[in-house]
């Protein structure tokens, strides 16, 4: 089962707990600027998301969805 991870930028603080908790790296940190100053993180196109939800999970700020095909 493949999966795909949707986040809402402006939500996103930058603590990284997402990117910590993806079994397959899928998450990055950017140099972007999201509008409340933070750096927000995105999905790396390279890696295939299985849709564990593990990212979601850990997320304080619930900024992450995740869908599955």
């Amino acid at each position: 089962m493949k999966g795909y991870i949707k986040i809402n930028k402006d939500f996103c603080k930058e603590c990284h707990l997402c990117i910590s908790a993806c079994p397959k790296g899928c998450i990055i940190p950017t140099k972007e600027y999201n509008s409340h100053g933070y750096h927000p993180v995105a999905t790396d196109e390279g890696k295939e998301c299985t849709g564990c939800t593990l990212c979601a999970i850990m997320c304080p700020e619930i900024a992450i969805e995740v869908y599955r095909d």
